[in-house]
C-alpha cells in the first residue's frame, strides 16, 4: 500500500510538472512573439506610382510652346500653369534686394509661396509664357486672415507612416516644414511637381532682374490640360497607331487602340463638318484594383457621345493631340431629357428613381429637372430657365463598381462619395452656347491615386482618364437652384453672402485636410470624412451668418423698417432654410465639440486656435445624416426641395469607353445593401434610419405642440370614458414607491416599446419627404394595427387584460390614443414626445382612474 500510495504521487506530481512546463513553454512562446522584431509589412504601390510610369502621365511629355487654332482650341482656363514647391532651402525666402521695398509695400509676409510655371496667360502677359514665376497670395487683409488661419506646421504621425504603408499618397515634400500655408500644400500635395491649376483675378508684379510674381486672391483651381476641343469621335486610325511605338499598357492583350479620327465642330454650321485631325485617347494601366481608370475602347459608338465630345490635352512633341480628360457634351448642356413636376413626383425621384437600375443604364447620360409646387399646376405655372450668369449649389455624390471586377461592399453599405460645389451658366467659346460650367469643392481623404483636396473643375475631377471617375463610377449630381441661398444681401451697406461664406469655409477645410492639420494625414473614419466634414463646414456657415446677423443691430433695424422689402422676404426663406438644416446636421441636438471649436476657431473668439478633428465614433452618432453620402445627398435635395428650390439632376453611369468587366453599383444608405428575401427594398436600412431619427429630441414648438395635443385627447377621452362607465376616480391605495416602480415600467412598455413599433418603425419619418398621401397610408395601417394588437394581446400574451383589451370602449380611447400619437409623430417626428403621451395617459389612467383594478395589477 505505501509503495502504491509513493508512486501515486509521483505521478501526480509529474503531471503537475508537465502542467507547469507547458504553461511555461506557451508564455515563453507568446513573449517571443510580442517582442521579436517584426519585418515591416511590404509598401503597397500606389496607383498614382502605377499611371507614372506612362510618359503620356508626365507633364515633360507636352512640349511647353504650343500653337495651335483657336478656332479648334480655347485654353482651359486664363491663367494656366504647373505648381513647383520650392526646394526646403527656400522655404521662407528672402527676395533680391531690389525686390525688399516692393515686397514690403505690398505684402509684408509672403511665407506662403510657390514657383508657377506659366503654360497659358493673358494676351497681355503672353511674354510669360514659357517662365517660372513666383506665386503668392495678395496683401489683401481678408486673403491674409485665411492664409494665416489654414497654416500649419507639419510633423507625420504614426497614423500617417501606416496609411503609406498601405499605398495612400501623403504630402512627403512638407513632412517637417514649418509654416506650410494652402499654396504649398497644394503644390507639394504630389510626389511630383505635376499639379496643374487655372488662376482668376492675377495681378502681376513685374520685376526688371528676377522672375515677375504673381498675386492671387482665390485659391488656385486645379485643372487638366491646357487647351480644349469639341469634337465627334469617328472610330479608329489604325494607320497612325501602326507608326507610334507601343506603351506599356499596349503590352496587354486587354489594352484599347488610342488614335482615333475626330472631325471638330464647325460654329458657322453648327455642327460636326469642321476640320478632320487624329488624335490620341491614351489605355491607363490598370491599378492595384486591376481596373483601369479609364479606357477608348468602343468610344466612338458611346450613346453619350451623341452632341459630341470636349477633349482636354495637349499636343506631344510627335504633334499629335494626346487626350487627359473627356467631357460628353450632351451633359452640360441646358435641355434635359425629363421634367418632373409638382412636389410629391419630386419626391419620389429623389428618394427612389434618381439611382433606379443603374446597372442597365451602363454609358448613359441623363438630366432630369425637378419642378417643386403643391400640385403639378403650380408646377407649370412656375417658369424655369437657365440665363447666363445663374449659379447653383451641387450636391455631388458617385456609387460603386460592381461586375467581374468589383469592389467589395463595407458592411452591407456601398459608401461612395459626397461634395459640394458650384455650377454656373457660361457661354461655352467654340459653340457660343449656354452651359453649365461645374466646379467642386472636393474634401478629400489623401488616397492611392493622388486626388487632391481642393476646388477642382469637372473635367480635372471627374473627366481626368488617369484618375476621374467617369468611367468606373456612377455619379449624380443635383444642381440645386435657390435664390435666398445663391444671391448677397445687401441691408443699408451692409453685405451679406451666404454663398462666400459657404466656399470659404469649405476653402478653409480643404487646406486643412491636404496636410491633415499638421499630421500629412487625413483618413475616413465614422466621424472624420469627406460627407462629415463637408457637412461641417456647412454648419460653420450657418453659424457664422447667425451670429454676424445677431452682433449687427444696423441688419436688424434694416430687416424692421422693410418688412414687405424682397431682401427681407428673401431672407426669410434663408432663415427657415438654416433653421431646417441646422436640425438635420445636428439631428440629436448635441453639437460635436470638435465642430464648435472649429467654428469658434475661425470666428477667432477661441483662446485655442488649433482646429480638431474628433474620431470618436460616438461624435460621428451625433452627426449620423451626414454619415453616408447618398443619404446625405438625398436628405439635402429633399430638404431644398421642400423650402422651392429648383432641382437638376446630371447622371452619369460609367460614360466613356466600354470595360466589359464593370458595371456601376448605385450608393447606398447604412446597411443597404441587406435585404429582405424576396424583397428589393432595404429593410434593415430603412428601419435603422427611422429609429435613428425618432431619436430626435424635438424642439420647443414640438413639446408645445405635443402638450396641446395630450390636454386635447384628455378633452375628449375623459367625457367618453366617464359617460360609459369605463373611467372612474379610483386612486390606486400603495405607496410613493410602487407609484415610481409603475411609472418607471410603464415608460418602457406600453409607452417606448409599443411608439417604438407602431409610430417609429412603421412610418416614414417626417423628414424623409414622401408624398403625402403615402405617409396617410402608413399611417392608417399603423393605427389599426395598434388597435387590433391590444385584443390579441388579450388573447395570447396578457390573458388577465382580456376583458378590459375587448371593451369597446377601451379600444376607442386606443384608437384615439394612437391617432394623438400619430399627429404627434407628424410634427414632431419624435420617439420622446409620443412616448411622453402614450406614458401620461397610461400612468394617469393605472394610478389614478381605475386601470389597476381592471387590469388586476398588485403592489410592485
Amino acid at each position: 500500500m505505501a509503495l502504491r500510495s509513493i508512486k501515486r504521487k509521483l505521478c501526480q506530481s509529474g503531471k503537475y510538472r508537465l502542467g507547469v512546463f507547458v504553461l511555461l513553454a506557451a508564455l515563453a512562446a507568446i513573449a517571443c512573439f510580442l517582442l521579436a522584431p517584426k519585418p515591416k509589412p511590404a509598401i503597397q504601390a500606389t496607383d498614382y506610382a502605377i499611371h507614372s510610369q506612362l510618359s503620356f502621365n508626365q507633364p515633360q511629355f507636352y512640349p511647353l510652346s504650343q500653337k495651335l487654332p483657336t478656332a479648334l482650341y480655347q485654353p482651359v482656363g486664363e491663367w494656366v500653369g504647373r505648381l513647383i514647391l520650392p526646394s526646403p532651402s527656400l522655404s521662407d525666402p528672402k527676395l533680391p534686394d531690389d525686390q525688399q521695398s516692393l515686397a514690403q509695400a505690398n505684402n509684408a509676409s509672403a511665407s506662403d509661396w510657390v514657383w508657377l510655371e506659366v503654360q497659358h496667360a493673358p494676351s497681355e502677359a503672353q511674354s510669360l509664357v514659357g517662365k517660372v514665376v513666383r506665386l503668392e497670395w495678395s496683401p489683401q487683409l481678408e486673403v491674409q486672415a485665411y492664409v494665416r488661419a489654414v497654416t500649419q506646421n507639419v510633423s507625420f504621425t504614426a497614423r500617417t507612416e501606416t496609411s503609406k504603408q498601405q499605398g495612400n499618397i501623403h504630402p512627403d515634400r512638407l513632412n517637417g516644414h514649418k509654416d506650410v500655408g494652402p499654396l504649398q500644400s497644394l503644390a507639394g500635395a504630389r510626389p511630383n511637381d505635376d499639379v496643374i491649376v487655372t488662376l482668376k483675378d492675377v495681378t502681376v508684379v513685374p520685376a526688371s532682374d528676377s522672375p515677375s510674381i504673381l498675386q492671387i486672391s482665390q485659391e488656385p483651381v486645379l485643372a487638366t490640360g491646357r487647351l480644349y476641343g469639341l469634337v465627334k469621335i469617328l472610330g479608329v486610325d489604325d494607320q497612325a497607331a501602326k507608326q507610334v511605338a507601343p506603351s506599356l499598357c499596349q503590352k496587354s492583350p486587354t489594352c484599347a487602340h488610342e488614335f482615333f479620327r475626330v472631325q471638330h465642330y464647325n460654329p458657322a454650321s453648327k455642327k460636326f463638318d469642321g476640320v478632320l485631325e487624329t488624335v490620341r485617347i491614351p489605355q491607363q494601366l490598370a491599378g492595384r484594383s486591376g481596373i483601369a481608370p479609364s479606357t477608348p475602347r468602343h468610344i466612338e459608338t458611346s450613346p453619350a457621345g451623341k452632341a459630341g465630345w470636349y477633349i482636354y490635352g495637349a499636343k506631344s512633341a510627335e504633334g499629335v493631340f494626346v487626350v487627359q480628360a473627356i467631357q460628353p457634351r450632351s451633359l452640360v448642356q441646358l435641355q434635359s431629357d425629363r421634367v418632373v413636376l409638382g412636389h410629391p413626383a419630386g419626391l419620389t425621384y429623389i428618394n427612389q428613381q434618381n439611382w433606379q437600375k443603374v446597372e442597365t443604364q451602363k454609358g448613359t447620360v441623363r438630366k432630369v429637372l425637378v419642378k417643386p409646387g403643391s400640385t403639378v399646376t403650380k408646377a407649370k405655372a412656375r417658369p424655369f430657365k437657365w440665363k447666363l450668369g445663374d449659379r447653383a449649389i451641387v450636391l455631388h455624390t458617385f456609387g460603386g463598381i460592381g461586375g467581374r471586377k468589383a469592389e467589395a461592399a463595407l458592411g452591407y453599405t456601398v459608401t461612395g462619395h459626397f461634395s459640394y460645389g458650384l455650377a454656373e451658366v457660361v457661354r461655352e467659346p467654340l459653340t457660343q452656347e449656354l452651359q453649365f460650367d461645374v466646379q467642386y469643392q472636393q474634401v478629400y481623404a489623401h488616397n492611392p491615386n493622388a486626388i487632391i483636396s481642393g476646388t477642382t473643375t469637372w473635367p480635372n475631377y471627374m473627366g481626368n482618364l488617369q484618375w476621374g471617375w467617369l468611367g468606373t463610377r456612377p455619379v449624380s449630381d443635383v444642381l440645386v437652384k435657390f435664390d435666398p441661398v445663391l444671391r448677397d444681401y445687401d441691408f443699408g451697406g451692409i453685405t451679406l453672402s451666404p454663398l462666400r461664406e459657404f466656399q470659404q469655409q469649405l476653402q478653409v477645410m480643404m487646406a486643412r485636410y491636404r496636410v491633415g492639420d499638421g499630421t500629412g494625414s487625413a483618413t475616413v473614419t465614422p466621424a472624420t470624412s469627406c460627407v462629415q466634414d463637408s457637412n461641417q463646414a456647412l454648419y460653420a456657415t450657418i453659424l457664422h451668418i447667425k451670429q454676424q446677423v445677431s452682433s449687427t443691430p444696423a441688419i436688424q433695424s434694416w430687416l424692421a423698417a422693410h418688412p414687405k422689402d424682397e431682401q427681407t422676404l428673401r431672407f426669410q426663406q434663408l432663415v427657415s432654410l438654416a433653421k431646417d438644416l441646422e436640425q438635420r446636421l445636428i439631428p440629436l441636438g448635441i453639437l460635436r465639440s470638435d465642430w464648435q471649436q472649429n467654428a469658434t476657431v475661425l470666428a477667432g473668439t477661441n483662446s485655442q486656435p488649433d482646429f480638431t478633428s474628433s474620431r470618436d465614433p460616438l461624435a460621428g452618432l451625433t452627426s449620423w445624416r451626414t454619415m453616408i453620402p447618398r443619404q446625405a445627398q438625398d436628405e439635402l435635395a429633399n430638404l431644398f426641395l421642400q423650402h422651392g428650390a429648383q432641382l437638376w439632376f446630371l447622371r452619369t453611369n460609367q460614360v466613356g469607353g466600354w470595360n466589359p468587366d464593370i458595371v456601376p453599383i448605385a450608393p447606398t444608405a447604412l446597411l443597404g445593401q441587406l435585404t429582405v428575401p424576396g424583397a428589393k427594398a432595404p429593410i434593415a436600412s430603412i428601419l435603422l434610419n427611422r429609429v435613428l431619427s425618432a431619436l430626435n429630441p424635438s424642439d420647443l414648438r414640438g413639446w408645445l405642440i405635443t402638450v396641446g395635443l395630450l390636454f386635447l385627447y384628455g378633452a375628449i377621452a375623459l367625457p367618453l370614458g366617464f359617460a360609459s362607465g369605463f373611467l372612474q376616480v379610483n386612486l390606486w391605495p400603495v405607496n410613493w414607491l410602487s407609484y415610481c416602480l409603475l411609472a418607471l415600467r410603464a415608460l418602457l412598455t406600453p409607452a417606448l416599446l409599443e411608439e417604438l413599433g407602431f409610430r417609429v418603425l412603421l412610418l416614414p419619418h417626417p423628414t424623409v419627404g414622401v408624398a403625402w398621401y403615402i405617409w396617410a397610408g402608413w399611417a392608417t395601417l399603423s393605427l389599426l394595427l395598434f388597435i387590433v394588437y391590444h385584443p390579441l394581446n388579450a388573447k395570447t400574451l396578457y390573458r388577465a387584460g382580456a376583458n378590459t383589451f375587448l371593451d369597446p370602449i377601451f379600444l376607442t380611447l386606443t384608437g384615439l390614443l394612437g391617432l394623438t400619437c400619430t399627429v404627434v409623430y407628424a410634427v414632431t417626428g419624435s420617439l420622446w414626445a409620443i412616448a411622453f403621451v402614450h406614458w401620461v395617459v397610461v400612468v394617469v389612467w393605472l394610478i389614478a382612474l381605475g386601470g389597476h383594478a381592471k387590469l388586476g395589477i398588485k403592489p410592485l
